[in-house]
């Protein structure tokens, strides 16, 4: 119901999206193709979210979906570029994983 809820023009978007809550409570609980799922019901809305393409990665990793995580970290780039460097883990580990690759 959250997902389909217009916010007001003055409101400021959700501080955490309920879907990406339970995203990364399933990913804590080992259950990472669920959580890829739901990471991913969040970019319908909000398509350039950080913590929503962060964890989308990551659990594309623990999934075991290279394609996945190729991806996701790629947006993460894009969606931090200009991002200083070591400023943020999650874009360290993205940097890491491109090189890789």
């Amino acid at each position: 119901r959250e997902g389909r809820t217009q916010k007001h023009i003055v409101t400021p978007g959700p501080l955490a999206p309920a879907r990406e809550q339970l995203a990364e409570m399933l990913l804590e609980t080992g259950r990472p193709a669920e959580a890829l799922r739901e990471f991913g019901a969040v970019a319908q809305t909000e398509p350039n979210r950080f913590r929503a393409v962060a964890g989308a990665a990551r659990a594309a990793e623990r999934a075991g979906d290279g394609e996945a995580v190729r991806r996701h970290y790629a947006h993460l780039l894009e969606v931090a570029a200009g991002a200083e460097e070591g400023a943020r883990a999650e874009v360290a580990a993205a940097r890491a994983y491109i090189a890789r690759q």
